[in-house]
This record gives C-alpha cells, structure tokens and sequence, in this order.
C-alpha cells in the first residue's frame, strides 16, 4: 500500500472556533476514502484544510511525500489535487465549454483532455454552448466534477457529491466515481448518503464534533452497527 496523502494532527479554526481536533488519517494511491458524519461534523472542513481553503492551525497535509501545509491551493492543485466544491462554484455567465477550459491545470498533463472528458461525461456533449448557470442541479455536478478532471488531478476530493440531487442522477454519479476508480484515480469524498457510500468506498473515516471516531476498511464499517447508530444515526 503506497500512501498518497496524509492529514496529520490537523487543528483548524473559523475565528476563534475550534472546528477540528486532532484528525488524522491516510489514504492509499487508488483507494476511494469516505469521510462520514452528521452535518457540521468537520467533514468540509477536513477537505478545506487539505486543499489549503482553511488553513490549520497545526498539523500537517503531506501529499506525495511533500509537505504542502502551507502552501496555497493553487500550487496544491499544481501538485495534483483537485477539489468539487459542496456548492458546485460553476461560473455561471460562461459556457459549459468556457467551464471545462478554465479547469485545466499549467504545468499537469496526464490522460484528460476535453475529448476524454466529454467521452467521459457523454450528457455534457450537447451542452458546450450552453451557460453554466442554466444547467440543472445534476448537470452543474456533473460539470464541476468535469472541470476538476480537466487538472489532471491525482487525487480527487468531493465535498457532498450526491447532496440536493435526484435519484436517478446520483445513480448516475454512483456509476461515475466507480468508473473512475477503475482509471487509477485516487478518491477521497465526504458523503452523507450511507448507500451511496457503501457502494464506491474503500475504507471509512468518521467525524464528529471535530474528532475522527472511526477509520477502516468498508467490510469493518458494515460490521459497526454500533459506530454507525451512535454518530450517522442509522
């Protein structure tokens, strides 16, 4: 197992509001990493912090063996990060195509392009022309999911992916992340949607209040009915 990135000790504040405690946690080159919890357990947070949205206040986020805490997210992205925002972040006036460009990272080249991309996310073909902000809600998910892959990330971080969304659509976005997996991407996701998460995931991290509770392997997780009754009230 090669790990590919690494939270360690992490201790992050809004203000003067300690949001996380201490959380840690590994995730191995090719695995899909769940982070589970109820709202406003830390989840978000955790992703920000490892994207350098919220810097900590200590700790540390090695990627790759480097040690990127205090590096800006633009140059984390250069490292090959990249981050779907729970709100999406489609810039609306411009075109779906305009969208997918502005993803590219400088300087990472790797397997995708806009041809892949689109052969990737077949329903966004007939809408290049289109503004962002007039897509539906699963399009513009499928769009920002799009755009982050246009960076060549070797690590991909969702924030919520299936929230707010249809059913049909996040059937779609299941069968999305597992075709993914399939294509050496690393995964690591915050998900409320236990089924969801069950399905595409490799290994669990809990959150709540702050503190992880839990991590391992999804079969150890299904074993857990006490873990999953107490903090995802299931």
């Amino acid at each position: 197992m090669t790990v590919i990135l690494e939270a360690q000790s992490l201790n992050t504040f809004y203000g003067h509001s300690h949001i996380l405690f201490d959380v840690g946690f590994s995730v191995a080159q090719g695995d899909t990493v769940c982070l589970m919890g109820r709202n406003g357990a830390g989840k978000t947070t955790t992703l920000r912090s490892i994207m350098g949205l919220s810097m900590p206040r200590s700790g540390s986020v090695v990627f790759n063996g480097v040690d990127c805490t205090r590096l800006p997210s633009f140059k984390r992205a250069r490292l090959g990060l990249g981050f779907v925002p729970e709100d999406r972040r489609i810039l609306g006036p411009f075109t779906v195509r305009d969208n997918l460009v502005l993803g590219k990272v400088p300087g990472r080249k790797g397997r995708w392009t806009l041809e892949t991309v689109l052969d990737q996310f077949p329903a966004l073909k007939h809408l290049l022309d289109r503004p962002g902000g007039t897509l539906s809600g699963g399009e513009q998910q499928l769009l920002t999911i799009a755009r982050a892959l246009m960076g060549n990330p070797e690590v991909l971080l969702l924030d919520e992916p299936t929230e707010g969304l249809a059913p049909v659509v996040v059937s779609v976005l299941r069968d999305l992340v597992m075709s993914l997996k399939g294509a050496e991407t690393t995964i690591l996701l915050s998900e409320q949607n236990i089924r969801f998460a069950m399905t595409v995931s490799d290994h669990v991290v809990v959150i709540d209040k702050g503190h992880v509770v839990f991590t391992g392997s999804m079969e150890k997780f299904k074993e857990e009915s006490a873990v999953q009754k107490k903090y995802l009230a299931v």
